[in-house]
């Protein structure tokens, strides 16, 4: 017994889990010390943060919705980082599939049953055929993967904006697209609610009718199966298998048969094609609509943190997801309750990506705790 207790403390000390506990456990704790230097009581600060996403089964159901584009881009990053590459432009990938989703949604007349897949498998395709393009310039050119990344982000930001001065697209004058068609939705009885019934429906159920005041979209049941997936691709086919022996040694892969650059354009096209379905799914489920940007909303970027906090796998970016959107939607009610900035959730955030990037140091900080 003793014996095996000593194995699973090994294991957490060495382990990602423990590194990355340990790493959230810091985070909040530079987060209390900058409360503190900034005049207020991090206890009622993060009292708010877990009041803000517990409190009510409303809230529960807002941060499940903050969620879902990051777990998806999460494994966007995920899926190429396991594969030896860095997409760092699965946010320009989830403004693909915004848009093609928005586009597919407002202009093609379906029925809900084959509307719903549509618009997702062309935003899937044209974010996968983005992702793509930066794995072809990769392998045929030699380009980083970051740098073309960096500016395929940019054009899909201003392509996107570009397609809202259409006139049968943009409604003109709000720098918005027009709201696409229910049958393209994936809001879970967004129309009901606002009858009669639904409405009777929720102010009779306390917590039920709570949640269904929320945008409560099926988002999150794709994340998790996405996330399945993704462990099933990489873990258990030929395929996976290829794309992860290139990513550990390219060289080692073409001696064994295996053709690189086919493996690094596939292997950047099903990023493109998660981040793409993140974007479409924000679509679909909850604005209904695209809007003109300035700059770029991060859904994408988050996801390079959430991919690092779930050790770049399926279920870690599920939980490191779920962390984000409590720490984003929670994290916005501090301000209104203790007075404190916002911005310090964004100091707790870039903490513990800080240690999470660094497992040797929090290996030694275990080691010393132990002694």
């Amino acid at each position: 017994m003793k014996m095996t207790l000593q194995k699973l403390k090994e294991l957490f000390m060495r382990g990602p889990l423990g590194l990355t506990l340990v790493s959230i456990l810091v985070g909040f704790s530079v987060g209390a010390i900058v409360l503190l230097i900034a005049g207020f009581n991090p206890i009622d600060a993060y009292w708010a943060i877990l009041r803000g996403t517990f409190a009510k089964p409303k809230y529960v159901s807002y941060v499940i919705i903050y969620a879902t584009p990051l777990i998806i881009t999460g494994l966007s990053v995920a899926f190429a980082l396991r594969t030896g590459l860095f997409n760092i432009g699965a946010e320009g990938q989830f403004i693909v599939g915004a848009m093609v989703a928005a586009m597919a949604g407002y202009y093609i007349h379906l029925p809900l049953l084959l509307h719903v897949p549509v618009c997702i498998l062309l935003a899937v395709g044209a974010s996968a055929i983005w992702g793509g393009l930066a794995g072809y310039i990769k392998a045929k050119f030699g380009v980083h993967e970051v740098i073309s990344t960096i500016m395929l982000n940019w054009t899909a930001l201003y392509l996107s904006n570009w397609s809202l001065s259409l006139k049968s697209f943009g409604k003109m004058g709000t720098g918005k697209s027009y709201i696409i068609q229910d049958t393209a939705r994936i809001d879970l009885f967004g129309q009901w609610k606002i009858t009669e019934a639904g409405i009777d429906f929720i102010r009779s159920h306390k917590y039920l009718g709570d949640v269904l005041k929320s945008p409560v979209n099926a988002g999150i049941i794709i994340a998790i199966i996405l996330a399945i997936l993704m462990w099933y691709v990489l873990n258990k086919t030929t395929l996976g298998y290829e794309l992860r022996a290139v990513g550990y040694n390219q060289h080692a892969a073409e001696y064994g048969g295996i053709n690189v650059q086919r493996s690094i354009v596939t292997s950047m096209s099903i990023a493109g094609g998660l981040a793409g379905c993140a974007g479409a799914l924000q679509v679909m489920g909850v604005s209904h609509k695209i809007a003109k940007l300035a700059i770029m909303e991060g859904y994408g970027f988050d996801g390079i943190a959430v991919s690092l906090i779930g050790n770049n796998t399926g279920p870690g970016s599920v939980f490191a997801g779920l962390l984000f959107g409590g720490l984003k939607y929670g994290g916005s009610k501090i301000q209104d309750a203790v007075g404190a900035p916002t911005e310090v959730i964004n100091i707790v955030v870039g903490t513990i990506i800080l240690f999470t990037a660094m497992p040797k140091l929090i290996q030694m900080i275990l080691r010393s705790r132990r002694g």
